[in-house]
């Protein structure tokens, strides 16, 4: 079984356009959208969702107020601030200011969790001594099993502002790999995050082969030189793809003879043309669309990709 990740070291590059026509000239693989922090693969590949599960990175504390003795440990202790006094549960009797509770043994604060501040560290709970520190499992996002035109789809959706982005690629790719397994699919089709940041990480480690999106500016390539040195460092076969070359020939150049020194091949250059977006208003990708040059241009990227991968396995023996 194969798999492609297709990254790139900055967004807006063409990626995920990229990743639908390839899946449309495969014809039959299993996708991912590994970009689960702003995942949209689904707009053009508009998957039925089979099945759905919730997922939990990491655990959030929470404070029962009838059991808080108002000790004020877990304030002391935190360091991220997450720690609030607030209102009693219950009015306390006579005047009292409404940030403390009455017990029969004085007054006292009753504290509450900030859930955005809280890093989920679990200090607060271990050191309660009253037990009044709940920390549970947090549902940060869900994750989906779908089939679309060109086969499965697993996808998913982090919640806003929540973390553990790299625990949910794991997942997704885990199990876009599980089911190409099942059902006798060589390929699996992964479009990845940005960046260089930890979904990237979790998207390409232990991937056979990296497809590297980029685009004719400055920030782009200077972005590019991160995200190869990531795929080095992992020792990850990498190709680049230039996306809409020619709106500036000179710093496609410069991308050529940058992957030219770190031993990268060009896979494919694709040329800038609104046809790109006139598909995706459509829901489908370029080749699909019948881009003309475009769609051109992408299929052989693919027939490229396809020989480049071969060329590698049949190098290393497989």
């Amino acid at each position: 079984m194969r798999e492609l990740v297709v990254i790139s070291g900055k967004g807006g590059t063409g990626k995920t356009s990229v990743v639908a026509s390839l899946a449309a000239c495969a014809g039959h693989v299993v996708t991912a959208d590994c970009d689960v922090d702003a995942a949209d693969l689904h707009l053009l590949l508009q998957p039925k969702i089979e099945r759905s599960a919730s997922f939990s990175g990491g655990r959030r504390a929470s404070i029962r107020p009838e059991l808080c003795i108002g000790c004020g440990t877990c304030n002391e202790l935190c360091r991220y601030g997450a720690v609030l006094p607030v209102g009693a549960a219950k009015p306390a009797p006579g005047p009292a200011d409404p940030g403390w509770a009455s017990t029969g043994q004085g007054s006292h604060p009753v504290y509450a969790i900030d859930k955005i501040a809280c890093e989920g560290c679990g200090v607060c709970a271990y050191f309660c001594p009253s037990g009044a520190v709940a920390f549970e499992e947090e549902e940060n996002g869900l994750w989906y099993v779908s089939t679309t035109r060109f086969g499965p789809m697993v996808h998913a959706r982090l919640h806003a502002g929540s973390e553990n982005s790299g625990k949910l690629v794991t997942l997704v790719r885990n199990e876009a790999k599980r089911i190409a397994g099942e059902q006798g699919i060589d390929l699996v089709l992964i479009d990845g995050s940005p960046g260089i940041g930890c979904p990237v990480i979790a998207s390409i480690t232990g991937a056979g082969f990296v497809l590297i999106v980029t685009e004719p500016t400055m920030s782009a390539l200077h972005d590019m030189e991160r995200v190869v040195g990531l795929s080095q460092h992992f020792g990850i076969q990498a190709m680049v793809a230039i996306n809409k070359y020619d709106i500036n020939e000179e710093v496609s150049s410069s991308i050529e003879n940058m992957a030219a020194r770190e031993g990268l091949t060009v896979a494919g250059r694709i040329a800038y043309d609104s046809v790109v977006t006139e598909a995706q208003m459509e829901g489908k990708s370029v080749v699909e669309a019948n881009g003309g040059r475009v769609a051109e241009e992408m299929e052989n990227l693919w027939d490229f990709i396809q020989i480049s991968m071969k060329r590698e396995e049949e190098r290393h023996g497989a």
